[in-house]
């Protein structure tokens, strides 16, 4: 019988350094999927292949009780999602670090956001392929 998957977001998979926040907006390539902006950096090996932060901007939602809510989903949706990216990243010795910023201007239901999530996850599976065919 094979080993049940753990879907966890554990503490070193939170992205939170300043520092790496700061050179992925710097030197990290993005893209759109609405409602999401999808900042990414692939780097060379490291502890944690994949870290991940998540933000909702003010403009849009005056309180904060809607955008805790908003990061909530997204965290969750990813949450479920992550776990084929991080096992290509680790097959391939990589790391990747992504940050989610939900760009929408409504508050959204967790159907369409677990949904979105997976075009995203599948879209930076699809980038870290043809990365590691370059680097072939």
């Amino acid at each position: 019988m094979e080993p049940k998957q753990r879907y966890t977001f554990k503490k070193n998979e939170k992205l939170k350094s300043r520092k790496a926040i700061e050179q992925l907006f710097k030197e990290g390539q993005s893209f759109s999927n609405f409602p999401f902006r999808v900042l990414w950096k692939i780097a060379g090996s490291n502890s944690n292949p994949l870290q991940a932060g998540f933000a909702v901007g003010s403009k849009h939602f005056k309180k904060a009780v809607d955008r805790n809510r908003i990061k909530r989903l997204m965290r969750e949706a990813y949450r479920l999602q992550k776990n084929e990216l991080q096992q290509m990243l680790l097959q391939q010795q990589k790391s990747a670090i992504v940050f989610f910023i939900y760009v929408g201007n409504e508050l959204p239901e967790y159907e369409s956001i677990f949904k979105k999530t997976g075009h995203v996850v599948s879209r930076l599976k699809k980038i870290t392929d043809e990365n590691s065919v370059v680097d072939s």
